[in-house]
């Protein structure tokens, strides 16, 4: 009997501390460029990065809604639907501001403080890829 509480007890212990040191994208991250900072969080059971800065604040002029190109990109939805795709990786959809396109996408956790995003278009034919870095 003491056997199979002390055996329980470890195996609880070895799984909260395999959770504890579960690499999470949650935070703020400075994009490549520099010119944006993006908080990520979760949004229900996926991860959600949301435009908090801008260097110099821009409007969603590329959005293909013409309604929505009046509207402040500090705010805006960047990454939606990030959910878990392995170890360290989500996958989700990203929108890129810059040209007003949406792509699917991964994104990446390659170490605390930096995070690697992908967008294809063409089935994955075609990616680009960007690190960003953890700010405070």
């Amino acid at each position: 009997m003491i056997r199979k509480v002390l055996g329980a007890a470890l195996a609880a212990n070895l799984m909260m501390a395999s959770m504890a040191g579960a690499a999470s994208p949650d935070g703020k991250w400075l994009t490549e460029s520099g010119k944006t900072q993006v908080q990520i969080a979760p949004c229900g059971s996926n991860y959600c990065g949301t435009i908090v800065w801008q260097k110099t604040p821009s409007n969603d002029v590329k959005n293909p809604d013409a309604a929505k190109r009046s509207r402040p990109l500090v705010g805006t939805e960047m990454l939606s639907g990030l959910s878990a795709d392995g170890d360290n990786a989500w996958k989700g959809k990203l929108y890129n501001f810059e040209n007003g396109k949406t792509y699917t996408g991964k994104m990446e956790l390659t170490d605390a403080n930096t995070l690697k995003l992908s967008g294809c278009i063409m089935g994955g034919v075609i990616c680009k890829s960007q690190t960003w870095r953890r700010t405070k």
